[in-house]
Parts: structure tokens; C-alpha cells; sequence
């Protein structure tokens, strides 16, 4: 959901006229985002750099968890070594 509150949608119109005062805003914590609205459509959204870096953070974690859950449902029972067999073959590889 792009809004939870009314006060997270702008206009392109008030970005224009008062960038500073929302950067300034989403950067003091006082706003967590803001959704900016031209020709009456969700047109981008504005979120402050350490909240976009949780998000990306978050997205890779569910990208990896994805994998490991697709290897494990199609892993073969004979490709399997335990992790003594592992750390025997790559011992002394560094």
C-alpha cells in the first residue's frame, strides 16, 4: 500500500515549491515517506536513504531465501555430503 495516511501524498506542484522542507522532513524522521502524485496518479515515491537501505537489505534476504527454499525442494539425496565431508575437501583452500 502506497499511503497509510493522507499526509504522505504531494503534489508534483509541492515538490516543486517545497523540496526542501520535505527532504529535510523524510530525513529528520518526521516523515517516513512520501508519495508523490502528478495528474492524479501515485507517480514516485520519496524515502529517506536509510529506509530504502532496509528495504533493498530486506529484498535480498527474501531474493536468497528464495533460492535456498527452491534448492531444498529440488535437491537429489545423493549430492549430499555432510559438513565434516565439506570442510574436509576445501580444508587448507585459502
Amino acid at each position: 500500500m502506497l499511503l497509510d495516511r493522507a499526509d504522505q501524498a504531494i503534489s508534483s506542484t509541492d515538490l516543486q515549491k517545497n523540496t526542501r522542507h520535505l527532504l529535510d522532513r523524510i530525513a529528520d524522521g518526521q516523515q517516513d515517506r512520501y508519495v508523490v502524485i502528478r495528474d492524479n496518479r501515485p507517480t514516485a515515491v520519496m524515502l529517506s536513504t536509510e529506509r530504502y537501505e532496509a528495504l533493498m537489505s530486506e529484498l535480498e534476504d527474501l531474493r536468497i531465501e528464495a533460492i535456498a527454499q527452491q534448492r531444498l525442494a529440488t535437491q537429489q539425496p545423493d549430492t549430499l555430503i555432510s559438513h565434516a565431508e565439506m570442510c574436509a575437501k576445501f580444508a587448507g583452500e585459502d
